[in-house]
């Protein structure tokens, strides 16, 4: 089915059908062959790009950032320090602004709220890097990674371990269920996702003919995995909780044994980055041949760029 991406935003992959998903892939997979061939494109020459960071990520920023270049692009970096949002200037008069100035906006932060409110009075394509409630760029370099070291999404058994309420949860969750990839939250119960979203999951893996379980129980969750996925257990902002999260999820930790009770060879393992390395994940995993975890990250770069390719050409 042709998709016609022109104009439009990714705020959450709630956005995107299957088969915008499957285009957004394909150029991925495009652009990424393109760039191992060194071929110089300008596509987004003459085009400028607002990149604005309340939450600072070097992968978020220099997938962005050089993503756009390549491209013949202008990205301005506006940190929390250089832009007001909602302080001394309305969200809503900040996106009046920039959409005057700007092709498109990228923004990383904290309120989903916010992204939401740039998106609506600028104007122009906007591009959530990251908010509390979820991380769909992150989402769509995972489903490209996996579809690299498997062929495929469709069927593939997918376990997320560790806070289920979190935004690449969240992201993966959807992105999972979007693409037949059968998923599994393993968490604590007090950290389970939110219900609501889970049932709006639930009817997407229902479409697409996959699962979602939600879970608690480690051996049963993990047995048969293709991908077994972390992200950090304190999230930016949420420092003073550390030494409680670190007690609740520590029987969640991927180590050598949670991923040998895959019972499968080919289990993969990803993380987002960056990764406390002895927390959610031990060193013997990350640096290990089943890790993905540097693919992955630089897929963020190439799902970036199809993203705004399709958007903005």
């Amino acid at each position: 089915m042709a998709v016609n991406f022109k104009g439009r935003s990714l705020l959450t992959l709630l956005d995107l059908t299957r088969d915008d998903v499957r285009h957004l892939l394909d150029v991925s997979h495009l652009l990424k062959a393109e760039r191992t061939a060194f071929q110089v494109n300008q596509r987004f020459r003459g085009k400028t790009l607002a990149m604005l960071f309340e939450k600072r990520s070097p992968r978020t920023r220099c997938a962005f950032e050089t993503a756009f270049g390549e491209e013949g692009g202008h990205p301005v970096f506006l940190s929390s320090s250089d832009i007001q949002l909602g302080k001394k200037e309305s969200i809503e008069d900040t996106a009046r602004v920039l959409g005057r100035m700007f092709d498109a906006i990228m923004f990383r932060g904290f309120s989903q709220d916010t992204v939401d409110t740039l998106e609506e009075y600028s104007g122009v394509p906007v591009y959530n890097g990251l908010t509390d409630m979820c991380h769909p760029t992150q989402g769509l370099a995972d489903l490209m990674t996996m579809e690299e070291n498997f062929g495929g999404l469709s069927g593939l058994n997918f376990v997320f371990t560790g806070d289920g309420r979190g935004n690449m949860a969240n992201s993966l969750m959807i992105g999972c269920a979007t693409m037949g990839v059968n998923c599994t939250i393993l968490s604590p119960e007090s950290l389970y996702p939110d219900k609501e979203l889970v049932e709006t999951v639930m009817q997407i893996a229902s479409d697409s003919c996959s699962e979602l379980e939600i879970t608690s129980d480690i051996q049963k969750a993990v047995k048969g995995a293709d991908v077994i996925y972390t992200d950090v257990w304190v999230s930016m902002g949420e420092e003073e909780k550390a030494k409680e999260r670190v007690s609740l999820l520590k029987p969640f930790q991927v180590n050598s044994e949670m991923m040998e009770m895959t019972d499968n060879s080919d289990t993969i393992f990803m993380h987002c980055l960056p990764a406390v390395k002895g927390n959610e994940v031990t060193m013997d995993v990350i640096e290990s041949s089943s890790s993905v975890v540097w693919d992955e990250a630089e897929n963020r770069k190439h799902t970036i760029k199809a993203l705004m390719v399709a958007s903005l050409l």
